[in-house]
């Protein structure tokens, strides 16, 4: 059982996510809440797997909270976001979340966001998100975290740094799997390997880095 908080400061959409999860037979929303310091003290009472959180919250936001949750613990945070508005997306990636959904994010894809979150993989598939995060880092000041990533490419095997290159084309361990003609549980040691090496928190700054590095055009 996927267990979920829901945090989002608009009554109707945090009850409308929470009713569509509520619904799966392997989903199970343990908490509701309305802003970014419930939303942290949600996760430390109930445990959830997955924290679905908008980026805008009130008392504190999105990111802070992400920022908080990641730290301490192993539940999964999925952004909510709106593409046209907000700028921050490229902060939560940083501040350890899994990705992000549109607001407007259709039923079905809502729920295989969950469960894809919770087990591991990152959101970061779909065109517009690859395009959202290589405009974002092309913009990014070069003080970022990560911005050094460049020098430490030398660590990787060739291997490895075609893994990484893969994973900043946003394809899953299935779909690199099939690229290089090996088995998933290669490409888990090569990710594991690749993260390892360059000291980042998940395949999401994978994907970050690759695109800062060059390794990856946006």
């Amino acid at each position: 059982m996927i267990r979920v908080v829901v945090a989002d400061d608009q009554e109707l959409v945090r009850s409308g996510f929470a009713m569509i999860l509520d619904a799966q037979e392997d989903i199970e929303v343990v908490a509701e809440v309305g802003d970014g310091a419930q939303a942290v003290g949600a996760v430390r009472e109930h445990r959830p797997d997955v924290l679905l959180l908008d980026i805008r919250m009130p008392i504190m936001d999105g990111i802070e909270a992400a920022r908080q949750v990641c730290a301490s613990g192993d539940c999964k945070v999925l952004m909510l976001t709106t593409f046209d508005q907000d700028d921050y997306v490229y902060e939560a990636l940083y501040a350890g979340a899994s990705g992000f959904l549109l607001k407007d994010v259709r039923r079905d894809d809502l729920v295989h966001a969950v469960r894809v979150v919770a087990a591991g993989e990152s959101l970061l598939a779909p065109s517009v998100t690859r395009r959202l995060i290589s405009d974002l880092t092309s913009t990014r000041p070069a003080t970022a975290p990560g911005a050094s990533s460049a020098q430490r490419l030398a660590s990787l095997t060739a291997r490895e740094t075609e893994i990484l290159a893969l994973l900043g084309r946003g394809l899953s361990n299935a779909e690199i799997a099939a690229e290089l003609v090996v088995s998933e549980h290669t490409v888990k040691t090569h990710v594991s390997k690749v993260l390892s090496k360059l000291g980042l928190r998940d395949r999401v700054q994978a994907v970050i880095c690759a695109y800062e590095t060059g390794l990856v055009g946006g």
